[in-house]
Parts: C-alpha cells; structure tokens; sequence
C-alpha cells in the first residue's frame, strides 16, 4: 500500500435533515478518487483513507467530487493520521463522558472574543484555545451550552469542524487497525 493515512473531516453534512450523504455514497465516491482502505465513523461526516497527496488538495478534490456527484457542497478539512493521533494526546481535560468534550478543529488561527465568551460560558464549562484547535468542556452537556451554540461568533476568523471525544478517540482507533 502507498499513501499516507487520514482523515477527513467534512462541516455540516447530515446534520437537521441538511446536506445528507450517506455513508455508503461517501466511501465509494473516495474509493472512485483512487483513496484505499477507506472508513467512515458514523454518519457525520468523518473518513479515514490512505492517499498520496496534501492535504488541502485531498480535501478539494472530495469536495468538488461531493458537489458534482452528490450535489453536496460542505467545507472539508483533511488531517494526517499522526495530527489526529496528536489532538488526542492534547486534549486538556479527562471528562466523565466522551460527549462532553468536543474539539473544534479550526481551518486557520482564530480570533477569540473573550467578552462575548465570558457572557456565554457557564460556570461549569472550560474553553482551551489554541492555534488550530479549540477544547470545549461542557459537562452539563454540549446541547445545553449557550458558548456552544455561538462558538463561531466567539472562535472568529476560521471555518470551524467539531467532534467529541468518544469520536476522536474512535476515529485515532480506526487509524491503528486494519481495515
């Protein structure tokens, strides 16, 4: 096998019934890109393959393929297999919960509001930025947060993709198996 491993991270696909793609769709359209070994974690958007390539030119070519064939245009961030692996080992907090961790995986540096994030966060809730990653923290729960529901106007600047943890550590697992 030639390539590197990745993962792909796709922004906003099968999320309130909008830009549905089927995960199925999705494997055989990167299959069809010449991508091997290619995976997906659950049905928000999340690929690993192995590939010859960079990175930003992976992610141009699954989106104008998505676009063409499946009339789905989202933004897409292509990570290594080995950054993925180092989010993980980044992440500042152990959490009683996988869900109550999310990575925000940022497509450049940020801008961050700290006004308008310290009217949103709860006392309970921790925000870690850094320069191409943002640590949210919410042990109440990530659909209850108010900072989460407006982290694009607080994490300025940058496209944004977030995960879980339990999905992060899932997709670092697929990373380190066979298919």
């Amino acid at each position: 096998m030639s390539g590197q491993d990745w993962v792909a991270l796709l922004r906003g696909v099968n999320v309130g019934g909008t830009n549905m793609v089927p995960m199925a769709d999705l494997r055989k359209l990167a299959e069809g890109l010449g991508w091997q070994d290619v995976r997906s974690y659950i049905v928000s958007g999340n690929l690993v393959f192995r590939a010859e390539g960079e990175a930003a030119a992976l992610a141009e070519t699954l989106r104008q393929a998505m676009a063409a064939q499946m009339g789905v245009d989202v933004p897409i961030l292509v990570l290594t297999g080995a950054a993925i692996h180092d989010a993980l080992a980044a992440c500042p907090f152990r959490p009683e919960k996988g869900a109550h961790v999310h990575v925000f995986f940022l497509w450049s540096r940020p801008t961050l509001d700290t006004a308008l994030r310290d009217t949103l966060i709860a006392p309970t809730e921790t925000l870690a930025v850094e320069e191409t990653r943002a640590w949210l923290h919410a042990p109440e729960g990530i659909g209850r947060s108010k900072l989460a529901a407006k982290l694009h106007k607080v994490i300025g600047g940058t496209l944004m993709t977030a995960r879980n943890l339990t999905t992060l550590e899932a997709l670092a697992r697929m990373l380190t198996s066979e298919v």
